[in-house]
């Protein structure tokens, strides 16, 4: 599955027998010359490495022909200047003569393409840079009525130098622009509350010169990762063609995949990927600096990264591994990350690198009490799928099955009246714990199916008759939950043992494995120096037990209630090259058999209270501004009219901060509980989730559920 969630990443499996299968000699053309570079011979078995896996292992069995290498060309223009912001249209064109070789390219292992792009970028890189100096070097002017296009969707790439220069003025007039308006807020912070329009000019030369400094280490940067990954970029386009998380894993990026493995690395806690040149946080794990801090989020994104009382360093372009080698840090300094949230504000968001706490990752449970005295609800929080599979030793490690089920134990002690269990911001983790915890709520049966790239179907089921809990129950699920999540609410759905609540999920349905390209080394010596890295490829696809894919569309629920993030275009479907959903044949499986609530009475009781809810109410209007101000992709160069703007977003932004923290991964920092007891901080967690709005109308739920007249035996 390797989902985001960190310990389904100790379950990783290696193929070992491919291996095997790669024993005999290279063909002719991939001889290793002695007068090819170190880098371009290692290119060579990679490429041959990589080729023969992606055709005989993936999913897909995508042939490696034209229609792949026009996609995989598409990706390699994205990752090399998706912003559009250095290739001529002349550069463009040289290049596009290549957009149906690059399985020619891979198959001869005479690799022209990424020599000649990044030739072209570089010396496009070094003219530019002389740009910047001499457009910094002099004022700007603010007053004028221009605007700078910000979405490169939008752009078509320059004919001229002297349109790429014009494009550049107008990049660091907006960007000289956001340092003026931070200098202002600091300088009004300073004086304790001054208002209006401080004055321009004494912050102006101050802005330029940060803005050089940035672009100073960016170039640097540039250069030197256009040189070193010259090779794994054009491997990871033909990678990424097949889907988004089939990926070439150069050496580095294995070191530090291991030691995710391993919960030892330091730093933030959030995973990233690089889109479109920027870098995007993906999931923030739980029990992470980043989770206890509160205020970075998915789908924001990483414009900068700075040690405390330094300059920050440009990210865009650096592509994760140099993101992370920025974020990460001895236990105890600070990292301050200048993020763009999807609403387009812009923050500095200060993090204390640490290890992360465990318990925040663990299942948790509360008991919800209701003002009249009546019997309580129960609550359950899975945060992921956990699993210590490399426990030793003569008892088992600790999993999410077994604390659910004494989770189950303490509410059903407190006699709840139903239970909600919660799925949101879940980004998988274990299989296994996945299907035992589905286990706890049915008697024996399939909870899901697993097709491999051979074909051949696999019906994964609980066969433990024991059942932990039997009474009504609501399963909360929104955008972030993903993969072994979807896999338990969809069982539970296609069950009709739970009322699925909430927003469509993430549609992550896919299984990859990490194939380790250095067991080739350590059977050929070959003369290769330094290791080769791994190959992550999806082998495997899920589907639900009624046949239907968890892949692309993810888990519908049964009760929409108004999205948070529905202006966000996030989950599978808004990924390159996705696999697509399908379905398969049913597997053979009996509905639960206590009498089971009428799901259109349900929806339509829940609709009117949505409706007459204001913090829902609240929720659709914020939504409404986000999509609208995501649509300004104009941005102004006119220094009133952009204080204005800044103004409004910090507005929105504010109000989406005041939400509940519980439901949401746009709300603003959490409450300090540092300074509260164990006990303390637990009771202030219970709190916040007897004030979710999405908790509260789960509770609606469940009393309709409970009551005969609104029930029938069947949906």
């Amino acid at each position: 599955m390797m989902s985001a969630a960190p310990f389904l990443r100790r379950a990783r499996s290696v193929v070992a027998f491919v291996l095997c299968l790669l024993f005999f000699n290279l063909p002719a053309s991939y001889a290793l010359d002695s007068r090819n570079t170190p880098a371009y011979q290692r290119a060579k078995v990679l490429g041959y490495l990589l080729t023969y896996d992606l055709g005989n292992l993936h999913f897909s069995h995508k042939k490696i022909d034209d229609e792949l290498s026009k996609n995989a060309f598409t990706l390699y223009m994205k990752q090399l200047d998706s912003q559009k912001r250095f290739f001529l249209k002349q550069d463009v064109k040289k290049l596009a003569v290549y957009t149906k070789s690059i399985d020619d390219e891979i198959k001869s292992g005479d690799y022209e393409l990424p020599d000649l792009a990044t030739s072209i970028l570089l010396k496009r890189a070094a003219a530019v840079k002389e740009m910047v100096k001499q457009l910094l070097s002099k004022d700007f002017n603010f007053s004028g009525r221009e605007y700078v296009e910000t979405d490169p969707e939008k752009l078509d790439y320059c004919e001229t130098e002297g349109a790429l220069r014009e494009r550049w003025r107008k990049i660091l007039e907006l960007q000289v622009l956001h340092q003026l308006l931070n200098l202002e807020d600091e300088a009004k912070e300073q004086t304790k509350g001054g208002k209006g329009g401080v004055a321009a000019a004494p912050f102006e030369k101050t802005a330029r010169e940060k803005v050089l400094r940035t672009y100073e280490t960016f170039f640097s940067e540039l250069q030197e990762r256009s040189e070193k990954e010259k090779y794994e970029r054009y491997f990871n386009s033909l990678t990424r063609a097949y889907d988004p998380h089939t990926e070439y894993m150069p050496p580095s990026s294995k070191e530090d995949f291991d030691i995710s493995m391993r919960g030892t690395l330091e730093g933030i806690g959030a995973t990233l990927r690089e889109e479109d040149g920027y870098i995007k946080v993906v999931e923030i794990v739980p029990g992470s600096p980043a989770f206890r801090q509160g205020q970075l989020q998915p789908e924001d994104i990483i414009l900068k990264v700075a040690e405390k009382d330094k300059e920050p360093v440009d990210i865009t372009y650096m592509g994760v591994k140099g993101a992370v080698k920025l974020i990460r840090g001895k236990k105890g300094t600070e990292v301050r990350l200048t993020i763009k949230k999807p609403s387009g504000s812009r923050m500095v968001v200060p993090i204390v690198r640490d290890v992360i706490k465990l318990e925040d990752n663990f299942v948790k449970s509360a008991v919800l009490k209701d003002g009249d005295g009546g019997a309580p609800v129960g609550y359950i929080k899975i945060p992921a799928f956990y699993r210590d599979f490399d426990h030793t030793g003569g008892n088992a490690g600790r999993n999410c099955t077994d604390d659910v089920r004494k989770e189950l134990n303490k509410l059903k002690a407190a006699r709840i009246r139903g239970l909600i269990l919660d799925l949101r911001n879940d980004g998988g983790g274990a299989l296994t714990d996945a299907i035992k915890t589905a286990g706890l709520f049915i008697k024996t049966g399939p909870v899901v199916q697993v097709k491999a790239s051979d074909g051949k179907i696999s019906v994964l089921a609980d066969e433990d008759p024991g059942i932990s809990y039997s009474g009504p129950m609501v399963v909360l699920v929104n955008k972030f939950s993903a993969s072994a999540s979807e896999i338990l609410a969809g069982a539970l759905q296609d069950y009709g043992r739970a009322i699925v609540i909430g927003g469509d999920t993430h549609g992550k349905g896919t299984v990859q494995t990490i194939i380790d390209l250095n067991d080739f080394l350590r059977t050929h010596d070959m003369g290769i120096k330094g290791a080769l890295g791994a190959l992550k490829i999806t082998t495997q696809k899920f589907y639900r037990i009624s046949g239907a894919s968890t892949q692309y569309r993810g888990v519908t629920p049964d009760i929409v209630l108004p999205d948070q993030f529905q202006g966000l275009k996030t989950g599978e479907q808004y990924l390159d090259y996705a696999l697509p959903w399908d379905t398969i044949n049913p597997a053979a499986y009996s509905k639960w058999t206590n009498s089971r609530p009428d799901i259109r009475e349900l929806r339509a009781r829940s609709e009117k209270r949505v409706r007459a809810n204001k913090e829902f109410a609240d929720i659709t209007k914020e939504n409404e501004e986000l999509i609208e101000m995501q649509k300004k992709t104009l941005q102004p160069l006119n220094i009133d009219e952009a204080r204005k703007d800044e103004e409004e977003l910090k507005e929105v932004t504010k109000k989406r901060d005041s939400g509940n923290p519980h439901g949401g991964i746009h709300s603003g920092k959490k409450k300090d509980t540092s300074h509260l007891s164990e006990e303390g901080r637990r009771q202030a967690w219970i709190k916040d989730v007897g004030e979710d709005p999405y908790v509260r109308e789960s509770v609606s739920v469940l009393d309709d559920m409970r009551s005969p007249r609104k029930t029938s035996a069947s949906n």
